[in-house]
């Protein structure tokens, strides 16, 4: 339910729960989702007064970064020069120092010219990473935690994008999923943990290239699930293909597991309307997919 102004002490209710989740370091998204709050202006109101938690903020240069930069510059540094001593970018010193006179160029040798693109390329690499870490971090804590429900869609949109179908012209309703991502493969296994899913009735096999340490493969996917190597199905090994030019071929390929629910055949079948649940919420009337 949208919230619209109403009476002064529903406002006034309502703003006390959107304060006190504001200081507790909620984001404006956040407090929106929680509260219900759809109208920007009403949220603007609710949280008038209340500064922004630290996280929400991005980054701003520092005073006396900016000064540095500026003090390089009257001695003659170049922008290259100063990105690779202070690590900030180019854009950045070029508005802190553009009111300051051109240093004199002097010729440079190749070598020299090299040397400084090289530094001042790591330093746009590292610059990039630094944003890209700092970005991935405040979208996890903008998760939080999920409900019983969230965890159920998840699963429901991630079994049909990576698990097995019965088509029309094969009828196969069984529960298989295929994955080559430990995490993938920990939140499938929450997911029917969550559908009450007896874990006796679970099997899983390895799919790896005959020329990786399998057994070493056997054991890392062993543990990740909990469960003894002994208690792996035969492995499928696949021919290593020469003229294709695989990447993953260091310590950190691990082929793919596959996860089996024996006797899955009604867990399938309400997978499959799950899923056509969803469509329907999203393009209600659209029957043309449904099996």
């Amino acid at each position: 339910m949208t919230h619209a102004p109403g009476t002064y002490a529903d406002f006034e209710a309502l703003r006390d729960q959107a304060v006190a989740l504001r200081r507790a370091g909620l984001s404006r998204r956040q407090i929106r989702d929680r509260l219900h709050v759809d109208n920007n202006d009403l949220l603007n109101r609710l949280l008038q007064g209340e500064p922004a938690p630290e996280w929400t903020k991005r980054p701003n240069a520092k005073d006396d970064l900016r000064e540095k930069a500026r003090e390089l510059r009257l001695q003659g540094w170049t922008y290259d020069q100063i990105q690779v001593e202070l690590g900030c970018s180019k854009s950045s010193i070029s508005l802190w120092v553009r009111d300051l006179p051109k240093p004199e160029r002097r010729p440079r040798t190749r070598e020299e010219a090299s040397a400084i693109a090289k530094r001042g390329w790591e330093a746009t690499l590292r610059l990039r990473e630094e944003d890209r870490q700092r970005t991935k971090q405040q979208a996890m804590s903008e998760v939080d935690t999920l409900t019983d429900r969230e965890l159920f869609m998840i699963g429901v949109g991630l079994y049909w994008a990576e698990g097995s179908k019965s088509k029309p012209y094969s009828r196969r309703e069984r529960v298989a999923f295929v994955n080559s991502d430990p995490d993938m493969i920990t939140v499938f296994l929450a997911w029917l943990d969550l559908l009450n899913v007896d874990p006796a009735s679970l099997r899983f096999a390895l799919h790896i290239h005959e020329s990786a340490d399998v057994a070493s493969t056997e054991e890392f996917w062993a543990n990740h699930v909990g469960i003894d190597t002994a208690d792996l199905m035969k492995t499928t090994l696949k021919k290593h293909n020469p003229r294709t030019n695989r990447k993953n071929t260091d310590n950190n390929y691990r082929g793919c597991l596959r996860v089996d629910v024996r006797n899955g055949a009604d867990l399938y079948r309400r997978i499959e309307g799950w899923w056509y649940g969803i469509v329907g919420a999203v393009l209600p009337g659209d029957l043309s997919n449904r099996t």
